[in-house]
């Protein structure tokens, strides 16, 4: 079986001309990509009165301004060269839910949402096509600290009992998705956010838990501001 050639390249996402690089190397090596996965983001837990500016801008200028470096890069070539093209946008839920604990990620992936129903719409003309996905729990070797501490705090199977699926999903479930939606099977969806998650950002209880403060589930003491 004939494997595909695979190559790498340095990128700040955070960074306009690298970005323009990046793509350069990616088109003298295969040609014009067909497809963008934007999956670069920054992310940890805090209060949102505890956010310094530099942790703010940390956090959005990857997670947003660096998705739209790449969509634009993308996006300007594939209108030069007369071409189609299909992106696909790495999202949470929180973009519709906010995330209390999470304000500046919730924000700037609410941002990468509203940039998929935008350029659907301004792209779709010229065949380019944008969808978000959203993972829910996929548990893998190179999941951050906070995410891992996270898990490993809950009993030991609390994090399939939480689901209403009653399960984690696999990493291979979410390529499929992934795969659908850069794939010409998707070529009519446009837009749209697709949530792969068991169906666990829609669950509701049906007595409300008991309100415990972000800064009580962090392990935070009293807020004092900064001399």
């Amino acid at each position: 079986m004939h494997l595909p050639d695979r190559r790498a390249a340095r990128c700040d996402i955070r960074d306009p001309e690298r970005v323009a690089d990046v793509f350069d190397a990616a088109q003298a090596a295969f040609g014009l990509p067909d497809v963008l996965v934007n999956n670069a983001a920054a992310n940890f837990p805090s209060p949102a009165e505890d956010l310094s500016p530099n942790a703010w801008r940390a956090v959005v200028d990857i997670t947003l301004t660096g998705t739209w470096f790449m969509t634009r890069e993308f996006g300007r070539r594939h209108l030069a060269a007369g071409t189609g093209g299909s992106i696909v946008n790495i999202g949470a839920s929180y973009a519709w839910t906010g995330g209390p604990g999470f304000a500046h990620s919730a924000a700037a992936k609410a941002g990468v949402k509203s940039l998929v129903e935008t350029l659907a719409v301004e792209w779709g003309p010229y065949g380019i096509q944008i969808n978000g996905l959203v993972p829910g729990l996929f548990p893998h070797g190179d999941m951050s600290e906070d995410i891992r501490g996270g898990l490993e705090r809950a009993a030991p199977d609390a994090k399939d009992a939480r689901q209403p699926a009653l399960r984690v999903g696999a990493p291979r479930e979410l390529g499929w998705a992934a795969t659908f939606l850069a794939s010409p099977y998707a070529r009519f969806v446009t837009g749209h956010t697709l949530v792969v998650d068991g169906a666990n950002w829609q669950r509701r209880s049906v007595v409300n838990p008991e309100v415990v403060p972000v800064r009580t589930q962090l392990g935070r003491g009293p807020f004092t501001p900064s001399p």
